[in-house]
């Protein structure tokens, strides 16, 4: 749109401060020469509005727990976010703005939770945002029954956010905005930035359909606004959400990406990229900034923003007063929220943790991970999730405990429906709200439909617990669609997220401890379908080796093993029983149990040393799944077993004899290892 058609905005303070917000974006992205400056031009007047007029935020405490929480789901943006948050008072220095996407900044390219005070969560991957704000809605009704009471509101806060057209393309913010609407989570509010542009050009070119029928389809508030820059119409309409308490509304503002750019408003180039000197230079002109200013805030804007500062000083010292008096009246709630929102567990937790004698014919992990969640979930009673309708399979269902449901807020069981995921990406949201731990259940092989939600909880640091049962052949007959191949690898490779993979009942229970108490990531459980030995302990390393992710779980007589047999999970009663065949040869055979390849390595190299000695280099691994990455503890002189291939529908008996996953096979291969070595 050329500069005599952009509609010029009257010089009254709120344009000050709207073009402030506007001009700091745009000269940010320019001196980084690279960033998003179109969506920050065009958002900046309902952006403005909310963080005004609304938004119940300390920029002295971000972290006072009944804030408002505000999530920009359009994460490219993200300059949007950070002028927002330094005009605001927040400790973001100008400076900051000026070293945008920078080595060593906190004003990185997307917004990165725990980087930048005032970032509520990590967004860029679209529709995460989205998603995540639904779980933050979740966690603030499930804590507001749990602990409000007469005369006392302790939690009562909004969550607010700002959506693009790419995160309503994206699958996960249907299935969000789905279960968002079914569970009428009123207290969430969407501005959805409704700009008509994408990377590629006009969103018509493939993004067609109704997008307000759809959400009026998944039951939630809508309302329209024609003109992006309308300040009365966006704070009515803002006001008419809040006043929808039994549903999730999302508004609908027509703006313009790029607004006030001469030449780049309306166009695809105004998204991703600076818009150069000389277009800088005429915005400018065109909105009556000055043109040779750079990082300029006028005194007026300056002293209106700080205001927050104020009103949200007075708020939570008004919440602060309200929770000490509920303090006296409830001393043993009060003890509780602090303790859940500092992510402590119950002292006395140890003497919950199920046991389990050993028996030969024994139980799935998956059946002992939902006995260990029924004894500990008394006990912990912010331990709160599901599953992606499978909780009967997944047997992450609370017994005696109600579900979460419109109304009955105060339910442990979340019925995330088929949305595994939403359900990843929700959970994020509950974590990063704080007072929940956070559960969620699904087959292993569909942890690849939540696999971008499972990178953004460990890159963001979040106590996440996933159930993924079904995890391998072991399943039989459902077949290859079902049966995991390369999962366990492609979750292994994923940074500050711990796989555990443990081999009988009682090692479950040592699993979910170390779940339960890593503060600082989120752990994956890998659970069998089927039947797994409960293990006599009496000649065996103890269970609670398991902390240190690979110990040895059966040695040699002498401690000098000729060959050692490693494993994980199903797999390990297969090679202690490979381990018993070999000594009847007179082969000395150790057995290493790696439950988690991830604290494994985090052990002192002395340990490691210990447990792999350098020189036995005679080792065989086995497991059922892809053999990509059990090189690095086979070493270059083993020889790793696995399957390299996809499955078949069949018993799973039958699979793993045909797949080579047996006893016979690993001492087949290690007779004739040591043979070579001979040699």
């Amino acid at each position: 749109m050329k500069g005599d058609q952009v509609k010029i905005m009257k010089n009254d303070l709120d344009t000050l401060c709207i073009n402030t917000i506007r001009m700091l974006c745009v000269d940010a992205v320019q001196q980084a020469n690279s960033g998003h400056p179109g969506m920050p031009m065009g958002a900046a007047a309902m952006a403005y509005t909310l963080w005004t007029r609304f938004l119940r935020h300390n920029p002295r405490n971000p972290s006072w727990p009944n804030r408002d929480r505000f999530v920009l789901s359009a994460g490219h943006g993200s300059m949007l976010l950070y002028s927002l948050l330094h005009l605001a008072g927040y400790d973001l220095p100008l400076d900051e703005l000026k070293n945008f996407r920078q080595w060593g900044s906190r004003t990185p390219g997307h917004p990165e939770y725990g980087r930048t005070p005032g970032v509520e969560t990590t967004t860029g991957p679209l529709g995460q945002g989205f998603s995540n704000g639904v779980g933050i809605a979740v966690a603030e009704r499930f804590l507001a029954a749990r602990f409000n009471k007469p005369g006392f509101t302790i939690v009562d806060h909004h969550t607010y956010g700002i959506v693009s057209d790419g995160d309503l393309m994206e699958g996960i913010s249907h299935e969000a905005a789905s279960l968002a609407g079914h569970l009428g989570l009123g207290k969430l509010i969407y501005l959805y930035d409704d700009n008509h542009i994408s990377i590629e050009g006009s969103t018509d070119i493939a993004f067609t359909e109704d997008r307000m029928k759809r959400f009026e389809a998944y039951k939630w508030h809508v309302q329209q606004i024609e003109d992006g820059n309308d300040l009365v119409a966006i704070a009515g309409a803002i006001e008419k959400a809040q006043k929808e308490t039994d549903k999730p509304s999302i508004i609908a503002v027509r703006t313009h990406i790029g607004f006030g750019s001469p030449n780049k408003q309306d166009t695809p180039s105004a998204h991703g990229e600076p818009l150069g000197p000389e277009e800088v230079f005429r915005t400018k002109e065109n909105l009556g900034w000055p043109s040779d200013s750079s990082f300029l805030i006028p005194e007026k804007a300056s002293t209106h923003f700080l205001q927050a500062q104020v009103r949200g000083n007075t708020m939570e010292q008004e919440w602060n007063e309200t929770f000490h008096a509920y303090s006296q009246s409830f001393p043993d709630l009060a003890d509780t929220w602090h303790r859940w929102m500092s992510q402590e567990l119950p002292q006395d937790l140890e003497k919950y943790f199920p046991s389990f004698p050993p028996d030969p014919k024994g139980i799935a992990t998956r059946a002992a991970s939902g006995k260990v969640l029924n004894a500990l979930a008394p006990h912990i009673p912010n331990l709160v999730g599901g599953s992606a309708d499978l909780a009967p399979s997944n047997k992450t269902l609370i017994s005696n405990e109600s579900d979460f449901h419109a109304g009955t807020y105060e339910g442990r069981n979340i019925h995330f429906g088929v949305r595994e995921h939403g359900m990843g990406s929700i959970m994020n949201g509950m974590a990063l709200h704080g007072g929940l731990i956070p559960y969620g259940g699904t087959f292993l092989i569909f942890s690849d439909y939540m696999k971008p939600a499972i990178r953004l909880a460990a890159m963001m640091g979040l106590q996440i617990i996933y159930v993924f049962t079904h995890d391998s052949i072991g399943l039989g007959e459902d077949g290859p669609t079902h049966q995991p191949i390369e999962q366990l690898a492609s979750l292994r490779s994923i940074p500050n997220l711990i796989v555990l993979r443990p081999a009988d009942a009682n090692e479950v229970a040592q699993v979910w401890r170390i779940a339960l108490q890593r503060k600082n990531g989120p752990s994956a459980l890998a659970l069998t379908r089927q039947s797994l030995p409960t293990l006599d302990r009496s000649a065996l390393g103890p269970a609670e080796s398991v902390a240190k992710g690979g110990y040895i779980l059966k040695d040699t007589d002498d401690g000098r093993p000729e060959i050692i047999l490693m494993a994980s999970g199903s797999e390990v009663p297969i090679t202690l029983e490979a381990a018993r065949e070999l000594e009847k040869q007179k082969i000395k055979a150790r057995v290493v149990n790696m439950v988690s390849w991830e604290l494994f390595d985090e052990q002192p190299i002395d340990y490691r040393e210990s447990v792999l000695p350098e020189k036995v280099s005679a080792r065989v691994s086995l497991e059922a799944g892809c053999t990509q990455g059990w090189q690095k503890y086979t070493g270059a002189g083993g020889v790793v077993l696995g399957i390299d291939h996809f499955g078949a529908s069949a018993p799973f008996q039958k699979l793993y004899e045909e797949f080579g996953i047996t006893a016979k096979n690993m001492v087949k291969t290690g007779l004739q290892l040591l043979e070579r070595k001979r040699r």
